[in-house]
């Protein structure tokens, strides 16, 4: 035990992604500038969702917090990689890895909450219109969002906590680039089955249950689809739901491929390369995606662009 204490005090190592120096100086202005597109990218959502009234919509009210679990997600793991890259700084404190656990393991589930409210929040919108004000009022939206932020950070807490009561007597050097769950069973010594079991089952809870109500969702929105008479109004009823499908596909193809697998067949190698694509691409794609496939957002943005360039002000 008292070696599982002086571990606990002398904190972890994180791993670089390359020794060679111009190597990491690459890694470090390119995840600089992805990390400053995600920050730039979901402000000016949240700031459009705030200022243009035709944006004040549930939709848009969830687009906005899965902005803002975004910008929390990324700054949680991205600030210390580019230390990593700049400084060769891969020492983390155990507090400070527990802090960047709880928060990561938090937004993760909670993100994945958010999509799958997303993905009602449209089926709704699509297959009963008429209701649609009804039912997604605004203190609906609010207990909604309320409930997947509990439940996010319940879960990284029940996790976060018996995680960090095990006792770490084996190496400090933790292959991976931020502080996470399986990564840092690996170097305990002491009895992790029941911490696998615990995460396996908070995964297939929160992450499979969330997927299934959104492909769930996703059936009655193609139902609602096939009813429309016209071409056209099939094309835009899907259009107002392409990009979170596509967001959705990513994030949990992602997700699924590192926390659906028992620790006995966790290969930290290649869970560090998708873990860059859910904690650090994703984030900056959201945004663009959102953007681009949203005429809505489009337009928004233009009026914004217009607005600030009047003759008046130019």
């Amino acid at each position: 035990m008292e070696s599982a204490n002086n571990t606990h005090g002398a904190g972890f190592l994180l791993t670089q992604f390359s020794t060679v120096l111009w190597v990491n100086y690459v890694f470090f202005l390119l995840f600089l500038t992805i990390y400053l597109v995600t920050l730039l990218g979901n402000l000016l959502l949240i700031l459009l969702r705030r200022t243009h009234s035709p944006l004040q919509t549930p939709m848009y009210f969830f687009l906005s917090h899965l902005s803002v679990l975004d910008i929390c997600y990324t700054t949680t793991c991205v600030p210390k990689l580019l230390a990593i890259f700049l400084f060769n700084d891969t020492y983390i404190s155990f507090l400070g890895c527990a802090i960047q656990m709880f928060f990561s393991l938090a937004l993760g589930a909670t993100e994945c909450l958010i999509l799958a409210i997303m993905a009602y929040d449209r089926s709704v919108a699509i297959g009963n219109p008429l209701r649609y004000p009804v039912v997604m009022s605004p203190r609906t939206c609010i207990l909604l969002t309320s409930a997947c932020w509990i439940s996010g950070l319940a879960n990284s807490f029940f996790h976060t906590t018996f995680t960090f009561c095990l006792p770490f007597c084996k190496s400090r050097e933790m292959r991976h680039f931020f502080c996470e769950l399986l990564p840092l069973l690996k170097l305990s010594c002491g009895d992790t089955h029941a911490h696998e079991v615990a995460g396996f089952a908070s995964a297939v809870v929160i992450g499979l249950c969330a997927f299934l109500l959104t492909l769930f969702s996703y059936f009655q929105i193609i139902v609602a689809i096939l009813r429309i008479g016209s071409s056209l109004g099939r094309s835009k009823a899907f259009s107002t739901c392409s990009s979170h499908l596509m967001v959705v596909i990513i994030f949990y193809t992602t997700i699924m491929a590192v926390y659906m697998k028992p620790l006995s067949s966790y290969n930290p190698e290649r869970a560090r390369v998708i873990s860059v694509f859910y904690t650090v691409l994703i984030p900056m794609c959201n945004p663009i995606i959102y953007s681009i496939r949203n005429t809505e957002v489009k337009e928004a943005f233009t009026k914004s662009i217009l607005k600030k360039c009047s003759p008046s002000k130019c």
